[in-house]
């Protein structure tokens, strides 16, 4: 009677860990973000389970069934179209009722799209902050403008539809010249990282609308430094 969260390749379907095959062996059923793209991964490593459909539009419906289908005692594992499950996708839900009602739960670690396009960056890696996706609306602007002001690098995904218009909102809010890489089709064979000041990724993907998955990695703002007080200047 147990979870289990396996994360999965975000393109090339070699980055699976030993790991996560000899989970998704093992379990009872699983559960998919898209059976389809979760049964081409495991038609490839001829791996046979039951296969559920849980994804944003059914999963609070579904939600008591796959509760009541571990507390019968079945093991089940979580899988996401690409990358780890409740990271920017469907598993948050199913995650928290299992906790709150004492069901065990296991994340296995593995691949997410953030982790190399920060790392691949040249940004500081050391520390940063991971908002996933912007809103679409309410709270955009308001969003973009808290954002500018952290001094951690900044990691947001977007979709390749909305990027150049995306990164001319971020080049009003943070500044045009504020440095930031986008990295797209991660791990796959058009795989691409450019680097360049928010202005010019805007201007280049307007001339050049991009395919694939988005990640995009911006520059933290840089902390004011504070002018050295001399003991002359100090007042009396």
């Amino acid at each position: 009677m147990k979870l289990y969260l396996v994360p999965t390749p975000i393109g090339n379907l070699a980055d699976i860990t030993l790991r996560a095959l000899d989970t998704l062996k093992q379990v009872d059923a699983i559960l998919c973000e898209d059976t389809r793209t979760s049964g081409v991964l495991l038609k490839h490593y001829q791996i046979q389970k039951p296969l559920y459909a849980y994804h944003q539009h059914n999963e609070h419906r579904v939600l008591e069934q796959m509760i009541e289908q571990i507390r019968s005692g079945k093991t089940l594992a979580l899988l996401t179209d690409a990358g780890t499950p409740g990271i920017s996708d469907p598993g948050f839900l199913l995650l928290r009722e299992c906790i709150r009602q004492g069901i065990a739960v296991e994340c296995l670690p593995g691949a997410t799209a953030f982790v190399p396009a920060l790392v691949q960056s040249g940004l500081p890696a050391n520390s940063f902050v991971f908002e996933g996706f912007l809103p679409l609306k309410k709270g955009r602007k308001t969003k973009l403008e808290q954002l500018a002001l952290e001094e951690r690098t900044v990691i947001l995904y977007e979709s390749p539809h909305r990027l150049a218009k995306s990164l001319a909102e971020m080049a009003v809010s943070f500044g045009a010249e504020r440095q930031a890489a986008v990295s797209r089709e991660l791990t796959k064979m058009f795989e691409e990282t450019r680097r360049d000041s928010l202005q010019g990724l805007a201007q280049h993907y307007t001339q050049h609308p991009p395919k694939g998955e988005i990640v995009i990695v911006i520059e933290g703002k840089q902390p004011e430094k504070k002018r050295r007080q001399y003991p002359e200047e100090e007042e009396e």
